[in-house]
This record gives structure tokens, C-alpha cells and sequence, in this order.
């Protein structure tokens, strides 16, 4: 298995050896930064295989409940060597010795005085994927790399005039993550202050006036600050702004705050490579009595308690690698999560893996199913993901009876809604722009709010935005693809909007489109044009939910899911702008559609009998699939996903015959 292009595998869990592959494999950039790596393979790297790690340091772990030692690889001439530092050797790691109860850091500057109180110089220059602790009090770590500017700083200097002096005069940034880590404080409540002062864009009427920095910001794991706006939030460029956290536990002697750039923003206004977190300075100070300490003992051990749960769920999930397929683990207290096996015997069960690890790593969204880790122990090769109760939308909508869920009209508003705004992420906001290629109501999952989340990225692909689109064999669910990528291989995100426009039909009509076939028609999709042109769209309605639905809201979904499958993908709206369709902020369109009959689809039919006559085997997948595992094939036309089946069914698996996936 050859790769090429960069590789961002950093804050995935992963544990164990670093495989052989990564240094055999001709990669021009790769980050494992944040994992839970425990020794390097020892493997020499040959000069021509061009590894790089984001500079000279990876942080495998970092300091924590938990945590017994920190593994620093650094990248030699030719071998990639590893350093152990035991936590224990760092007297704040040692629980008797954690006596701090604030922490104030000037980022980016010197030592200062603000306020009363005493900020620490962080003045350190190294660039990305780097580790460094002041003294013993806190430490910060970087990764990523700005994106046409090599030579970036990633501190910044502003010598206007700002309110707050030297505090908001200095800042530090990062490309992607920038992580700062309280490492000696005692247990307790904390009240966590961040300044933020934009100085790196101008007020003025000139270019850098237009540049806007977008970032999210997380405490101790938890989402405080989304899509963040330095700018916005202070009402203009030079002025200081702060924006307080109170009541922040800390169980285990470390506060991790961390900076996350996700894609949003601009990337070259002033200049190439001006994006990312920013971050003027940091003070944490403590909501309890410094004299008598924090959280009660009671109180510490029940939230260490849940903490450990969590850790050995995962630990136990990777050690259960003896089942073919995916499979829901629970612990005797009743918390499940999902493991999805994936067959390394072949090229199209490596690719899969290192592709979904790969895209979903580097996604973040409340609508895309989350990946906790990975594991590879012989020919297993094992993804862990959130389990979600409600399984599929397929089992939902079109499985079995008794498997069915009584979804009413808002709860099917919601899930569309939330599968639209998947994509727009996906297709417009995310740093990386990806098609995932399979979207259908197998592959979106339900949690137990019956919140809608898109799983099954390894068929996805990285639309590179230089690229007016992607010519690719067909990979993929017939009656799902858009016919210019079905006929063609011409791939663009406007595929995933064709996708989309038929879950959207499914979604309101409770039928599945390729199973729903009435006299004279091939597809739901086909019936529910000639209802448009009849002027009874409303006739797709699931009659489940009788007269309890909003004829408005219908309308404007079923308007909208025919605009999304227009045969043109120049006429289909993006992501975004169908997500202000749905939410009722915009207009839909109805398409015109004129169909004399059903001979404007035979090309449908005659596609189903290349593949027949191909040899291939096409099907809509199973129902349910908790995290379905794809099976696609692509030569020259490809099949859906064969699907697992949920820890209350027995595995279902399409006999699908395994055609080669050269150019997946």
C-alpha cells in the first residue's frame, strides 16, 4: 500500500506501535500529533520516501489522569528515534505535589503585569507539531501547517495602539491546533478568562480589511466557543475582548484548553497563511477557597470514576478484534459503543480504512458520526465510533415492522435538516472540502434525540478546489448517483446534492427509492416527478402520518428534493443554500419538469442492464447497519454497501462479487 499527498492522522486515540507502513510508504507530509502511541516500530525511514512530521517533534501524549509517560519522536537523518519521559519525574505529575490554583500566560509575549496579577512570558518560536512546558506550571502544543507560507510566524506582533498594553500586543497562533495545558493545578472549580485581540488585519478601506478569522474553542473537551469571531465578538480590529468560563472542573490536575481551526475564514488577506487560532492570553483562577481546597473527595472520585468508564470502553473495544463485521460492545453498566471491521486481506479494505481515517479525522460536525479511534492487529483492521441508538435511517423509514420508528413530521424535518447541513459542512465549511459519494438512508445514522449523523466516508473524496471536478470510476448506490457521475465518472459535490434530493423524497414519503417501483416507473424519484407535473405532490406523503404534517413544510421539502436531483448539476443549489431552503430563510424553485413518459429514464434502465451484463451486482443495501461497512466495487460500474447488522440482529452480507479498486 503506496500513499502519496498529506496525511492528518492527529487526535484519533490511537495506541500501540507506529506502523511499518508509514515508513515504507512514499509520504510527502504526515501528523500523528496527538495519539496515544506507546513505542515507535524502530523501522529505518529510506531517504527517498520523503517523511516528514510537521517539523522536528510529534507529541504521541500528553500529560493527564491517567498518563504515565509523554513519548516525544523526533525525525533523525534517517531513523525515527522515540524519548520516554516519565511524568513522574516532573514533580507536578505527582498527585501530593499539585499545589497551584491560578495560571496567567501572556501568549506570544513577555512577562507583564496586568491587572494585578503577574502573566508569564511564552516566547517560544518553534512552529508547528511542538511540544514545550515553562517551568512546571503549563505547557502548549502546536500542529499543522499554514498553507501556502512555509515561513509563517506563529507568534504575532502588533506595534498599534491597543487597549490593554502589552497584553493585547502580542498573540500566539497556529495553523490548525493550538493546545495550552494547565499541568499543576489542584482538583477543584475554576473560573477559565481568554483574551483575544485581533492584530493582525487592519479597519481601514485597504485589502486587509477583508480578512476574517474563524475558529472554535474548547475547555476540558467541551465546545465553548463556536465558530468564534475575534472581530465580531470585540467590534473591530486593535480592541480587546475577554470572554470568561466559570465553574471548569479539574479531576486530574490538568486544564486543557484548546484552539481548533476548522476551516472557516479566510486563508490570504493580508497575506498567504493568515488564519487560524489566536490567542492574546490566558488567566484561570480558582472558584473555591485556596485555603482549603476544591472539590469535595467524594465529588473527585465519582467524576475519576466515569472518566476511567470511558477509557476502558475504548480499551476493551480494541481488544475485541475476533468479529467480522460491525458490532456494538456494552459494559456491564449499560454504555455502548460501535466497532466496524474492515477486511485487510484486500486492497479495497486497506484503502477504505486508511481513507475514512483519514477524511473523518479531520472532520468535526454535530452531523457527522464521530470516530473515537483505530486499531490494526494482524489482518484486523478495526475504526471505533460513537454507537447510536436509533441505527439507520433505513431501518427507521423502510426495515423491517418492528423495527420501524413512528417518526412524526418535525422529527423528519429535523433529520433532513441535519443531513443538510452534514454536507454543507462537508462541501463549503470544513478545512478539507470532501464528496462523500454514498450518501443514502443506510448511511445516515440516528442517535438517541433522533439527531441525524452521516457515517461512512470510504468511498469519500477530497475535492481539490483548483479542480472544476473529479473524473473517477463510479463508486457508489444505484438510485442514489447523479446520472452525469453514474454515466460519466464526472464527480463534484453537486453529486452529494443529487444524493441528498432522494433521502429528501424518501424522508417524506417513508418508501425506499429503489424498492418503490409502481406500475410504469423505475424509481420514487420518477413518480414523484410526474405527481409535480400533475400537480399532486402531496400524494407522496407517508400516509402514516396522516393529516399531522405541514402541507407548507412538505411542499418545500418535496420542491426541494426535486431542484436537488435536476439532471443538470449546474441547476442543483449547494449545500448551504438548501439548508436556507429548509430552514424557510429562502425561496425554493419549484424545477420545471416536462416528462412525456417514462422513456425519459429508460437510459436508467439500460445503465442497470450494463452492469447486470458487466457481471456486477447492484443492490440498496441493508437496513441495518449501526456503522454500515462499505463493499463498493468499481469496474466500470459499482454496487452499494453491504451492511453489518445491529447487536440485536444477525449479520446480513450482500454476496457481492469484489471487483478491483485501482483508482478509489
Amino acid at each position: 500500500m503506496t500513499l502519496y499527498g498529506c496525511r492528518f492522522l492527529n487526535n484519533n486515540s490511537m495506541s500501540g506501535e507506529i506502523p511499518n507502513w508509514i515508513s515504507n510508504n512514499k509520504l510527502l507530509k504526515i501528523d500523528l500529533s496527538y495519539n496515544n502511541f506507546t513505542q515507535s516500530s524502530g523501522s529505518s525511514c529510506s531517504s527517498s520516501s520523503e517523511l516528514s512530521f510537521f517539523n522536528e517533534h510529534l507529541v504521541s501524549s500528553l500529560p493527564g489522569q491517567g498518563i504515565d509517560d509523554i513519548l516525544v519522536l523526533e525525525k533523525g537523518s534517517s531513523l525515527l528515534r522515540e524519548t520516554k519521559i516519565s511524568v513522574y519525574s516532573i514533580p507536578c505529575f505527582i498527585p501530593t505535589a499539585c499545589v497551584d490554583h491560578s495560571l496567567f500566560i501572556n501568549c506570544g509575549g513577555g512577562s507583564t503585569k496586568f491587572e494585578g496579577n503577574e502573566y508569564e512570558a511564552d516566547t517560544d518560536t518553534n512552529g508547528p507539531s511542538y511540544f514545550f512546558a515553562s517551568s512546571e506550571k503549563w505547557a502548549y502544543s502546536s500542529t499543522g501547517l499554514f498553507m501556502g507560507n512555509d515561513r509563517a510566524d506563529y507568534i504575532t506582533v502588533n506595534k498599534s495602539n491597543v487597549a490593554g498594553a502589552d497584553l493585547y500586543r502580542t498573540a500566539r497562533l497556529a495553523p490548525t491546533s493550538l493546545k495550552y495545558y494547565g499541568l499543576c493545578l489542584r482538583n477543584g472549580s475554576y473560573r477559565v478568562r481568554l483574551h483575544f485581540a485581533e492584530i493582525m488585519y487592519s479597519d481601514d478601506m485597504t485589502f486587509s480589511s477583508l480578512g476574517r478569522r474563524i475558529f472554535d474553542v474548547s475547555i476540558q473537551g467541551n465546545v465553548v466557543l463556536k465558530g468564534f469571531n475575534i472581530v465580531e465578538a470585540a467590534k473591530g480590529v486593535n480592541k480587546g475582548i475577554t470572554m470568561d468560563f466559570n465553574d471548569i472542573l479539574v479531576t486530574g490536575s490538568t486544564l486543557e484548553i484548546h484552539f481548533y481551526w476548522a476551516g472557516k475564514g479566510t486563508t490570504a488577506i493580508p497575506n498567504r497563511g493568515v488564519y487560524g487560532p489566536l490567542i492574546s492570553a490566558i488567566k484561570v483562577t480558582p472558584n473555591f477557597n485556596v485555603d482549603t481546597g476544591g472539590l469535595s473527595v467524594g465529588a473527585i472520585v465519582g467524576i475519576v470514576a466515569a472518566s476511567c468508564v470511558a477509557i476502558i470502553l475504548i480499551l476493551i473495544a480494541l481488544r475485541m478484534t475476533g468479529y467480522l463485521g460491525g458490532k456494538s460492545i456494552e459494559d456491564k453498566d449499560g454504555a455502548v459503543i460501535a466497532v466496524k471491521q474492515l477486511s485487510s486481506k484486500s486492497k479495497q479494505g486497506n484503502r477504505e480504512f486508511v481513507n475514512e481515517i483519514g477524511m473523518i479525522s479531520a472532520l468535526q460536525h454535530p452531523n457527522l458520526v464521530k470516530l473515537y479511534g483505530c486499531c490494526i492487529e494482524g489482518n484486523q483492521l478495526l475504526l471505533v465510533y460513537e454507537y447510536l441508538e436509533n441505527n439507520s435511517l433505513a431501518r427507521a423509514l423502510f426495515g423491517r415492522q418492528e423495527q420501524r420508528l413512528n417518526l412524526d413530521w418535525p422529527t423528519r424535518k429535523k433529520i433532513c435538516l441535519g443531513i443538510a447541513r452534514g454536507l454543507a459542512y462537508l462541501h463549503e465549511e470544513s478545512r478539507l472540502k470532501i464528496v462523500h459519494r454514498d450518501i443514502k438512508a443506510t448511511n445516515v445514522l440516528l442517535d438517541k434525540d433522533l439527531n441525524a449523523k452521516i457515517s461512512d466516508f470510504g468511498l469519500a473524496k477530497l475535492d481539490e478546489q483548483e479542480n472544476t471536478h473529479i473524473s473517477t470510476r463510479i463508486a457508489g448506490t444505484i438510485g442514489y448517483m447523479a446520472p452525469e457521475y453514474a454515466m460519466r465518472g464526472y464527480l463534484t459535490d453537486k453529486a452529494d446534492v443529487y444524493s441528498f434530493g432522494v433521502v429528501a423524497l424518501e424522508i417524506v414519503s417513508g418508501k425506499s427509492n429503489t424498492s418503490y417501483m409502481p406500475e410504469d416507473f423505475v424509481y420514487l424519484l420518477d413518480w414523484a416527478c410526474v405527481l409535480q407535473e400533475q400537480g399532486n405532490l402531496l400524494e407522496l406523503v407517508d400516509p402514516v402520518l396522516g393529516l399531522n404534517y405541514s402541507e407548507e413544510e412538505t411542499t418545500r421539502m418535496l420542491n426541494l428534493a426535486l431542484l436537488c436531483t435536476n439532471s443538470s448539476p449546474t441547476l442543483r443549489p449547494p449545500m448551504s443554500s438548501a439548508v436556507k431552503m429548509l430552514e424557510g430563510k429562502i425561496p425554493v424553485q419549484p424545477p420545471l419538469i416536462k416528462r412525456g413518459s417514462v422513456n425519459e429514464d429508460l437510459r436508467f434502465k439500460a445503465f442497470e442492464r450494463s452492469v447486470e451484463n458487466n457481471g456486477a451486482y447492484f443492490s440498496t443495501s441493508s437496513q441495518n447497519s449501526q456503522v454500515p461497512r462499505s463493499s463498493s466495487m468499481e469496474q466500470p460500474w459499482i454496487d452499494s454497501s453491504a451492511s453489518t447488522a445491529s447487536k440485536n440482529e444477525a449479520p446480513q452480507h450482500s454476496p457481492n462479487r469484489q471487483l478491483p479498486l485501482d483508482d478509489l
